[in-house]
């Protein structure tokens, strides 16, 4: 039989990966490829069962059921729907078994070959750990042919949450991501369904729910145009770089962000967060790089506060290090700074700001994340502002906003 499915949606029912995952827009066919893929399952593993897990049973029952009965009378596969214990029994083929991810400790007494989570990134981040983790506990049905149990996952990306985290941020062997957009399923789609979506939601908020991309969903991204692969740099430091520092000053929280310079373009190579004191993060910066000069651009207001030592400023504690410390007489405006690292991170097509994701993972997920306050300004409760106040006193210094200062001169007559 013929089964017509985009690009995206064929890649995600053929892919042989332990888990992939298809983070798909509105309309993009992630429930239709997830039958599918549950489908063949069923046909290549007639004797294993195949779990399909959906968020509650209200879409187990609008959603999962309709959509695997269209698809198995259209394939001609006898089946009876058992809806009071959530199964489907197909003739000669074993059981497709639905489950519920809004209470992750009834995932109990059943076991499957492999699995396809529907709608996972629609749980907050803990909870769907928890159901990802149950869900895994039950593929342990032993396949003829040996091959390892998968479990697939079709979502719409929601923010930087679980899936993000996993396939994304820090992937491991068998983690697989397909990216498919609305457009991809535009065949498929009712005349102006795209334009609906266009017209109905801020740019922000299209590329996730159009384009399938992970944004900032909370109050407006700080820093929207990073991107941890465009952004991406594998520099690391070299005999004989001169080091450029960011420094914020915190009691028992200080951070660094170290940055090299390849021609005028900044690469951050190196972090320090946590950091207990301006001495500690001296110790640190001294032991990591004993033979590179170090210039550190620091919160200026550490001319004026006292670190550990009672009679030395931040700053003083600085040069006495032997460091040369580039520090403007007062901070520039907050709004200021981040002007200036947006700038660097992307204008006019240019990428000039980049980052070493595996030497500075706080500082990466700092710039993705932080979000604005309700009162508009960079949230600070998430923890992610000291990593970024450190690299943006860096920024802000060596590549600052120009303003136009405008002249007035007398009109002669």
């Amino acid at each position: 039989m013929k089964i017509e499915l985009s690009g995206p949606q064929w890649d995600f029912v053929q892919a042989t990966d332990q888990f992939p995952a298809l983070v798909a827009g509105f309309g993009a066919g992630k429930t239709h490829a997830g039958v599918w893929r549950a489908i063949t399952k069923k046909l290549t593993y007639p004797k294993q069962n195949v779990g399909y897990y959906l968020p509650t049973y209200d879409l187990v029952a609008r959603t999962g059921f309709p959509r695997f009965e269209e698809v198995l009378s259209e394939v001609g596969m006898p089946y009876k729907l058992n809806k009071n214990e959530a199964v489907i029994e197909v003739d000669g083929c074993g059981q497709i078994i639905f489950r519920t991810m809004d209470a992750p400790a009834r995932i109990v007494s059943f076991e499957v070959a492999d699995s396809i989570v529907d709608e996972l990134d629609t749980l907050p981040t803990e909870k769907a750990r928890d159901v990802w983790n149950k869900v895994i506990s039950r593929n342990r049905q032993k396949k003829p042919d040996g091959s390892l149990n998968t479990v697939g996952v079709a979502t719409t990306p929601e923010g930087f949450g679980f899936v993000y985290e996993r396939w994304v941020k820090s992937p491991a062997p068998g983690y697989r991501i397909i990216k498919a957009s609305t457009q991809s399923n535009a065949v498929n789609l009712p005349d102006g369904y795209i334009d609906s979506l266009r017209n109905s939601y801020p740019s922000s908020l299209l590329s996730a729910y159009l384009d399938g991309e992970f944004v900032n969903l909370t109050a407006g991204s700080v820093y929207p145009e990073f991107d941890r692969a465009l952004n991406a740099s594998a520099e690391v430091v070299k005999p004989g770089d001169a080091l450029h520092v960011g420094l914020d000053f915190n009691v028992t929280n200080m951070a660094a962000v170290v940055h090299v310079l390849r021609g005028d373009e900044p690469h951050a190579v190196d972090e320090i967060t946590k950091g207990f004191d301006t001495p500690a993060v001296i110790g640190i910066l001294k032991d990591r790089y004993p033979n590179h000069q170090i210039m550190v651009y620091p919160d200026a207001s550490g001319g004026s506060r006292r670190s550990v030592h009672a009679s030395a400023s931040d700053l003083s504690l600085l040069k006495a290090a032997g460091f040369r410390v580039c520090a403007n007489a007062s901070n520039p405006a907050v709004k200021d700074r981040v002007l200036s690292a947006n700038a660097m991170i992307h204008k006019d097509g240019k990428r000039r700001y980049r980052a070493n994701p595996q030497a500075c993972p706080n500082l990466v997920e700092s710039l993705e994340k932080q979000a604005y306050n309700k009162n508009g300004e960079p949230d600070k409760a998430s923890g992610f502002d000291h990593i970024l106040d450190a690299a943006g006193y860096f920024i802000a210094y060596r590549y600052p906003i120009v303003k136009r200062i405008a002249s007035v001169s007398p009109l002669r007559m």
